[in-house]
């Protein structure tokens, strides 16, 4: 199955430029048509903004864009360039202009719509899916710091930990990197810890940066 980044949930800032009040904001989608209804909800609710941009991607789907008025070039297309260079699928995005007066030029436009959508996807937050193994992993207290650690540098997840007589933790990592993290904890431990892979689960979790 497919390994990619989707963002955590909706997300939203917005920003002054000369004047110009932007507002950023994205949402997960799963379906272009999904895209579109959050595109004519912004319309509708911002329906005395000068321009409502918008992108979106959908994964080995649609990549739409629009400059909603804006000099072509200056503001669909950046926004999709900074959706494609975080490398976030099943996402839209619109940013909404309210003008001040003074004239951005294209450089501006370009730079405030980036600045939009990045902003957005930063509230938003990302999140990684894939096939993730699940494993129970109790821990001695005194390997509890050391396997949290091992965990991060693996990218996993702790989704839950229960404190008793030992640390019992439910941990997440990607498939592919079971093995190689089992055997870590195996030889860190000088087998005192040992996992147990407990099942699969092909679904998003949020990762950092």
């Amino acid at each position: 199955m497919d390994e990619y980044l989707v963002p955590t949930g909706f997300g939203e800032d917005e920003f002054i430029e000369k004047k110009s009040r932007f507002i950023g904001r994205v949402w997960p989608v799963e379906t272009e048509e999904e895209a579109l209804e959050h595109i004519a909800a912004m319309k509708k609710q911002h329906y005395d903004a000068t321009h409502n941009c918008w992108a979106y991607i959908i994964k080995d789907g649609a990549v739409r864009f629009s400059d909603d008025g804006e000099p072509g070039g200056t503001a669909g297309m950046p926004m999709v360039q900074v959706l494609q260079k975080e490398n976030l699928f099943n996402i839209c995005c619109v940013v909404t202009r309210y003008f001040g007066g003074t004239l951005l030029g294209a450089g501006g436009l370009v730079r405030a719509y980036t600045k939009g959508t990045k902003i957005a996807i930063d509230a938003a937050g990302k999140s990684m899916k894939r096939v993730w193994s699940v494993l129970y992993v109790p821990c001695p207290y005194n390997f509890y710091e050391r396997v949290k650690l091992e965990v991060a540098t693996f990218g996993g997840i702790i989704r839950d930990t229960q404190f008793g007589a030992e640390v019992d933790l439910e941990i997440l990592v990607a498939q592919a990197d079971t093995k190689a993290f089992l055997d870590k904890l195996i030889d860190m431990t000088s087998g005192t810890v040992e996992g147990i892979e407990t099942g699969l689960e092909y679904r998003a979790f949020p990762v950092e940066g």
